[in-house]
């Protein structure tokens, strides 16, 4: 199964804004994980600069963003999904071994 990475840019404000959008969120990327789609998620550093999501597909990972509350209230500065050639893993999409 290919892999695809949704990066998220966070706002300078993230933290004080999330939490009036963070259940609506929360659904959404449940929903993802439950259908297979989104298989891990989170946000990166302390305090939260970035977060990174794991996604199965890459139309998904659009759609995904396209959808998120965090996107359309500006708590993303920017968005983007590339493709993640994973080589090393039980769950590796193309599993290269020495």
């Amino acid at each position: 199964m290919p892999h695809f990475i949704l990066t998220y840019d966070l706002a300078s404000d993230y933290l004080e804004r999330r939490g009036q959008f963070r259940a609506e969120h929360l659904k959404l990327a449940w929903e993802a994980a439950d259908k297979g789609a989104l298989l891990l998620g989170g946000a990166v550093g302390d305090p939260p600069e970035s977060a990174q999501l794991l996604f199965s597909d890459g139309a998904a990972a659009e759609a995904f963003a396209n959808a998120d509350p965090y996107v359309a209230q500006g708590l993303v500065k920017k968005w983007r999904v590339r493709p993640w050639a994973t080589v090393v893993g039980r769950d590796a999409a193309t599993p290269v071994r020495p």
